[in-house]
């Protein structure tokens, strides 16, 4: 049973698109995801490259997960890690932290590839503050539940009788469903909040046909059955609903605002710390921030 659909805000940023799901003006969390960006499929020409320059976060953790290509990530920690495809980057801003994402020198060689998904998780109440930290998720650490026509990489969480090796500083559950065309699985019900968003092919949710790249929030209590029509990716993604409401503004999550506005007076300050290997450029407070809350 769907409670809600939630039609993503697209962004064409000329090489390739972002398709914004959450934060929206009709829902702002589902479980503990704040922020779903769902970015791709592009093919950038030799030479070019994703460039997105360090930038800080703070009272949230940020989830990457790659279908295609390769994405090179810094931080202030001094982490310096490459993700591909199967693999997961986590990195927890906790008090602060500041990142950069680039395409690997390799791949703008030969023209990089872009398709994945970056979501932000908030931090739940009385860990927003923690120390940051950074953790990279290879393919073993992530199960594959293999059924009829079915494979499920869990990627966060307990799903299926497994349980993926991601830190989860709250109840949450984050899958990558991969089905063959007639095939169908069961979405279990015991998360407080669920979401579907179908990313590749086309399928069925109950019987309800599901637009891509929307995201498909489930009734609570719910065990629902999504079927393919054709060959079919989807992500699940949930978890335990927030008691306390968390506020976003640019780069930053917070349940409280002035929280907030000292992050944003120390980054405009120059006060946050600089990424080794990448301290040269930086993203600016923009003069209009994108992405907000609702109200």
């Amino acid at each position: 049973m769907i409670e809600q659909v939630v039609t993503p805000v697209t962004h064409d940023l000329g090489a390739f698109k972002v398709r914004r799901a959450l934060p929206a003006r009709e829902r702002t969390m589902v479980g503990p995801f704040i922020f779903v960006d769902q970015f791709g499929p592009a093919q950038m020409v030799p030479g070019e490259g994703m460039d997105v320059r360090p930038h800080p976060h703070i009272n949230l953790a940020t989830v990457t997960y790659l279908f295609d290509g390769a994405i090179q990530h810094k931080d202030s920690l001094g982490n310096d890690q490459r993700i591909e495809p199967g693999a997961i980057n986590l990195m927890t801003a906790g008090k602060g932290i500041v990142h950069s994402e680039r395409s690997p020198n390799d791949t703008r060689r030969v023209g990089p590839s872009f398709y994945g998904m970056q979501t932000w998780l908030a931090l739940p109440d009385g860990k927003e503050e923690i120390d940051p930290a950074f953790e990279h998720v290879p393919t073993e650490g992530l199960p594959l539940v293999e059924g009829d026509g079915v494979s499920a990489r869990v990627l966060m969480g307990s799903l299926w009788g497994a349980t993926a090796g991601t830190t989860c500083h709250s109840p949450t559950i984050y899958a990558d469903l991969i089905l063959d065309a007639g095939a169908s699985v069961s979405i279990e019900a015991e998360a407080d909040e669920r979401a579907i968003m179908v990313t590749e092919g086309e399928a069925a949710l109950d019987g309800e046909q599901l637009e891509p790249f929307a995201l498909y929030v489930i009734a609570p209590g719910h065990q629902s059955i999504l079927k393919a029509s054709i060959p079919t990716r989807a992500m699940l993604l949930g978890g335990g609903a927030f008691a306390t409401p968390r506020f976003v503004h640019w780069n930053f999550v917070s349940s409280r605002r002035e929280r907030i506005t000292e992050a944003k007076n120390d980054w405009i300050e120059r006060r946050f710390p600089l990424v080794p290997g990448d301290e040269e450029e930086f993203i600016p407070y923009p003069p209009v921030v994108k992405t907000v809350s609702y109200p």
